[in-house]
């Protein structure tokens, strides 16, 4: 079948349902989902966006910006995953903690407005892509999923997004906070503030894809391939080590495998090749 096909019968089957409320995190999979049941169904569908400390401040604006685009109403809830202390503890289930947490309060907001379905943005792909405890807390509250229920995989999501030309449509994937720290060390607002920060301050130098990853007090910096020959320029090990230092962090860290999701996940990449000798570490360089 089809992108063409899979997206028809996706805005059909969504068209019969009397509203819908989509979990909406201004991602590439999220905004295709809610394009399309803005399309299907018009008014009655509605965007709705989890506000936490986990969400950086940069998709928040994106969520409301795509939501824009789109033309769909955008409702913003808030809570906080840190009252949970089986999300604070960060053991190999905290997705699926999280996930529950969001789309418990979707289930909420969307009982306030009358809506009796709420979707989410989860794609045929997903289910292969390796420790993914976060689709159970999608199964067990029997929230939608219009990508995966028509076998949209995750380039025929941005074919789809190209399609409602959406500007998220080649957007790199974007994980929440937490995952920047590894798996073990308990979750805090201030590492996750000092994450966003610091990924905030890679994104104003240029880069697109990388994550800057909390190893209680150590950045390990992971930048694309394509982008690492400029993260190796000794100005941006200067810039690098002063600003990260400023943060908080004691210690700055390259890593030469570059960037990776779920390296710090479960069962992300063998620890075995995570070695200090993988690791550029900026402090270290004479550069004064």
């Amino acid at each position: 079948m089809s992108t063409e096909e899979k997206l028809a019968a996706a805005r059909a089957d969504l068209a019969t349902e009397e509203g819908v409320l989509v979990a909406f995190s201004g991602g590439v999979d999220s905004s295709a989902v809610a394009a399309i049941a803005y399309d299907a169904l018009g008014e009655d569908a509605v965007a709705c966006t989890a506000k936490s400390e986990t969400l950086p401040d940069a998709e928040l604006e994106d969520a409301r910006r795509v939501a824009g685009e789109i033309g769909i109403r955008h409702e913003i809830v808030e809570f906080s995953e840190l009252d949970d202390p089986e999300f604070v503890k960060n053991d190999g289930d905290r997705c699926y903690h999280c996930r529950s947490m969001r789309l418990g309060k979707m289930f909420e907001r969307a009982a306030e407005l009358g809506i009796p379905v709420v979707c989410d943005g989860t794609n045929a792909s997903d289910p292969g892509e390796g420790h993914r405890p976060g689709l159970q807390a999608v199964a067990e509250l029997d929230a939608r999923s219009p990508l995966l229920d028509h076998d949209i995989t995750k380039d025929d999501v941005r074919e789809i997004a190209a399609t409602y030309d959406l500007s998220v449509a080649e957007k790199p994937a974007m994980a929440c906070l937490s995952s920047r720290i590894p798996t073990g060390i308990e979750v805090t607002e201030e590492r996750l503030t000092r994450v966003d920060k610091a990924e905030a301050l890679l994104r104003g130098w240029g880069f697109s894809q990388f994550r800057v990853r909390d190893h209680d007090g150590l950045a390990r910096i992971e930048i694309a391939p394509e982008e690492l020959e400029e993260a190796l320029d000794i100005e941006f090990v200067r810039a690098t080590r002063a600003h990260m230092n400023d943060l908080g962090f004691e210690h700055v860290t390259l890593d030469l495998h570059g960037y990776r999701t779920g390296s710090v996940s479960p069962e992300g990449a063998d620890p075995a090749t995570e070695t200090e000798t993988d690791l550029l570490d900026t402090q270290y360089p004479t550069v004064e």
